[in-house]
């Protein structure tokens, strides 16, 4: 089963006191944006096996979003972050690096 802990309240949650939202730190588009860049943001999602940033939401305790880094094979938890947070902390992709040399943050802004 899948824990992550809340950055805002500091609970450990199980799969089931939380909601999935998605990947994260997408770069959205607005009103007046390219057709094909909003295409791109609808539908054209990673999708990898191996290191993946999505958002959770604590639905069961604070109510909160926040961020996590999680191993999509391996279930293997990085960590976990505020929603508000542009790009993954130095220290969450350090950790990142050191588990699986060769990794490298791509930037999806």
């Amino acid at each position: 089963m899948l824990t992550l802990e809340c950055p805002y309240c500091g609970v450990q949650a199980d799969e089931t006191e939380l909601s999935p939202g998605g990947e994260a730190h997408l770069k959205r588009f607005g009103p007046g944006s390219d057709i094909d860049d909003f295409e791109g943001y609808l539908f054209m999602r990673e999708n990898p096996k191996g290191v993946h940033f999505e958002r959770w939401r604590h639905a069961y305790g604070c109510g909160k979003w926040f961020l996590a880094a999680r191993d999509t094979a391996t279930l293997e938890v990085f960590g976990t972050y505020p929603a508000q947070t542009t790009e993954p902390p130095q220290a969450l992709r350090e950790a990142i690096s050191a588990k699986r040399p060769g990794w490298r943050w791509r930037d999806f802004a």
